[in-house]
């Protein structure tokens, strides 16, 4: 894709010279005539480099930079142009977010130069941009590994990201599979059209194929206007289907069309829409021994595992470990205000040996904990917390002793059993509500504080915020 270049100046014939410059340099050229014009085409066409100058009418260039950065969390990299260049306005220009800045007349050839390094700089900050994101996930981890599986299930990312195929991610609950669905879409030929993730086991079955496809005004009671879906949304891009495994044999059917045709039917509608969106697939279930028992329509599996990636478990890459905890660690020290800790030796030993069933996301939980109860920055073995606890079964010292029943040693095993005093209707329960209830409740006695709600119910924060979103519970 061609580079994108704003050029916001008052002069018409300024404007042209430069046009004509950058075109012969194969760039794509926008204009705009004034600081108000200049964000509007911002806004819409979201160049890589913005020539902007400093004194024009309706908006100068230094409101218009304000504007834009305090707006916005852009990656585009903004060259002031002054023909009333000082050194006081050059270091407000540099502090308010501008890359650099020329004075007027300026040499056409440094002008390109300065396009080439801010196009260069555009594009670093894109790249941190995206890590910063990755680290934002539902299970707020990153890919951290240099363990073999890590490095060739890497390789293969790399070597799959460039083409349209559809992929299969398969793996435990906690190892990552969106960040490998981002990752794939990142490095892909994709990587500036959406990225749309669908959660197929958190829509209602009545509500999954409109989420997907859409509907027309009309088509259902309370379907008062047009929806565009889910596919339609993705339309250029990569729509990640996580928990595929949990969508119903009918549901299947009408996905296999689109994994074949690239079509969809808005529900209501007639019409058919082409959807041109990579399909990526992710699952913690084993699909293959779900189609040999009927529940997995044995089709659309060959369709959807065109590329198989699995993702390891902790247990498998050990020496990854490590990696994670500092990250962790670092994370949620900075989080909540604390000294950096370390650990000692034989406490990061007893870390790498548990087998963490929950994989990533439980060492995630497992640190977090540990920043909040710790009372030393200096851990030792004897400090760490019991993993599997909770504050609602019982807690746990910090000596790894636990002060009730019900709370599991370092190496998962328990002298007794945990009694949740719930005993189970026979009518039967509502796992969402029951959820939902216990997380407004853990809001209500902590005063809304979502990191001791947190804590009450053993999760993370990012998970809370995760099921707090989920069930429309109001941050």
């Amino acid at each position: 894709m061609k580079p994108k270049i704003l050029i916001v100046d008052d002069e018409k014939n300024m404007r042209w010279a430069i046009s004509r410059a950058l075109e012969k340099e194969g760039y794509v050229i926008y204009e705009a005539s004034n600081g108000r014009e200049g964000i509007e085409a911002f806004e819409r066409h979201r160049p890589d480099v913005m020539l902007l100058d400093l004194k024009m009418p309706v908006m100068d260039g230094m409101e218009a930079l304000k504007k834009i950065k305090e707006s916005t969390t852009t990656t585009t990299s903004v060259l002031m142009l002054t023909a009333h260049g000082t050194m006081e306005t050059a270091i407000e220009a540099m502090k308010r977010g501008a890359m650099d800045y020329l004075s007027k007349p300026f040499d056409v050839e440094e002008l390109k130069v300065q396009i080439r390094k801010a196009l260069h700089v555009s594009e670093l900050e894109e790249q941190v941009t995206y890590l910063k994101e990755a680290t934002a996930f539902e299970t707020g981890n990153v890919v951290i590994g240099n363990s073999q599986p890590m490095k060739e299930l890497m390789a293969m990312v790399e070597r799959v990201a460039a083409t349209p195929a559809t992929i299969l991610i398969q793996g435990e609950s906690g190892t990552g599979k969106e960040i490998i669905a981002h990752l794939v879409h990142h490095n892909s030929p994709r990587r500036d059209k959406p990225f749309i993730k669908v959660n197929c086991g958190a829509i209602p079955e009545t509500l999954i194929e409109s989420e997907l496809f859409g509907h027309e005004k009309g088509a259902f009671t309370g379907a008062v206007s047009r929806k565009i879906g889910k596919f339609e949304r993705a339309r250029g891009g990569t729509i990640l289907l996580d928990e595929i495994g949990e969508l119903s044999l009918s549901m299947q059917v009408k996905l296999l069309r689109v994994v074949q045709d690239k079509e969809i039917e808005r529900v209501g509608g007639s019409e058919t829409v082409s959807v041109d969106a990579r399909v990526i697939a992710a699952t913690n279930r084993q699909l293959k021994k779900m189609t040999e028992e009927g529940t997995f329509r044995e089709d659309l599996y060959y369709r959807l595992n065109v590329i198989p990636l699995h993702i390891p478990p902790l247990r498998d890459r050990k020496e990854d470990i490590p990696g994670f905890v500092h990250h962790f660690m670092k994370a949620f020290c900075s989080e909540m205000g604390r000294k950096l800790m370390t650990l000692s030796p034989k406490a990061m030993a007893q870390l790498v040996n548990h087998p963490w069933k929950g994989n990533v996301r439980e060492l995630e939980n497992y640190i977090e904990r540990l920043v909040i109860l710790s009372p030393t920055d200096d851990v030792q073995e004897v400090d760490l917390p019991t993993p599997g606890t909770t504050g609602i079964s019982g807690t746990t010292g910090i000596s790894g002793t636990t002060d009730t029943s019900g709370t599991t040693g370092i190496s998962g095993t328990s002298d007794t059993k945990i009694d949740s005093g719930i005993q189970l209707p026979e009518e039967g329960i509502s796992l969402d509500e029951l959820e939902k209830n216990l997380i407004l409740q853990a809001l209500e006695k902590t005063g809304n504080n979502q990191t001791k709600s947190a804590q009450l119910l053993g999760i993370s924060r990012h998970t809370l915020m995760h099921r707090m979103d989920k069930h429309g519970i109001s941050k």
